[in-house]
């Protein structure tokens, strides 16, 4: 079993977009597919790296046409355990790295909310990547959700009390950037790792999106606010996270890139 595999089997991945700070970071990368996808009459939408089927599921009951793929069979059999049998939505076990069992130019709107946190080296990036500009049409539009290295520097390395931990495990580079390993889990990125991906390919981004802000900064206290507080919140959230100012300090990103015609 892969240190991925043990990771999902153990946590409630579900559940975590559930809580309340957590939303935040779901209602924020679901107002922005959304706005993709109402670009298409009838967009055809591909979740690699599907999880318990969290998005590809809400999407499918809003009626889109989905194929959602995942790598642990674990998560996929929750995602499959969801669903009726009615909705509009293929489920499959398969790999960002990939995605040979789909055709070239299928989906209007590819969506890669999870793999990039998992991927460790520049190459295998580029063949997600790769697979991701594949089979997305011309015009299309590609979603990636990104891991952050600031905040784990604030939150894990100091505040957590884990600075001699990673240091001891030579995890840092010189000029702070985390360094990561199948073991770890998590791969992080810097808005500059992001952008020296993208250039390797005919795509243009769109936008550039902090999906959760300073909300995990403070997660406790978001998830005691009222409904009233939260709302305003979520308010002030939607009035900022566009702002490159403060992206790098946010724990995730959405890159939101335009497939070149």
């Amino acid at each position: 079993m892969s240190f991925l595999e043990e990771y999902y089997n153990s946590r409630d991945e579900e559940n975590r977009l559930l809580s309340q700070h957590g939303q935040v970071e779901y209602l924020t990368t679901m107002k922005y597919i959304h706005e993709c996808a109402s670009r298409f009459d009838a967009p055809r939408i591909l979740e690699v790296g599907a999880g318990t089927g969290r998005y590809s599921i809400a999407l499918a009951k809003e009626g889109y046409s989905v194929t959602a793929v995942e790598l642990v069979p674990h998560n996929l059999d929750i995602l499959r355990s969801k669903l009726n049998g009615t909705e509009p939505i293929t489920a499959m076990q398969g790999n960002a790295l990939d995605l040979s069992a789909i055709r070239d130019r299928s989906f209007d709107l590819t969506m890669l909310l999870g793999p990039m946190y998992h991927l460790y080296t520049l190459e295998d990036k580029m063949r997600a990547m790769s697979e991701a500009v594949r089979v997305t049409k011309p015009g299309g539009y590609i979603l990636i959700a990104y891991c952050m290295n600031e905040p784990t520097i604030i939150q894990y390395v100091f505040l957590g009390g884990h600075l001699d931990d990673v240091v001891k495990a030579n995890m840092l580079t010189d000029d702070w950037h985390c360094k990561s390993e199948p073991k770890e889990v998590f791969e992080l990125a810097r808005t500059e790792d992001i952008a020296l991906l993208n250039s390797k390919f005919p795509l243009d981004r769109i936008k550039l999106v902090a999906t959760d802000g300073a909300s995990h900064y403070f997660r406790d206290f978001i998830d005691e606010m009222d409904r009233e507080s939260f709302a305003k919140w979520m308010e002030y959230h939607f009035a900022t996270c566009e702002r490159q100012d403060l992206i790098g300090a946010s724990n995730h990103t959405l890159d939101i890139l335009k497939v070149r015609g």
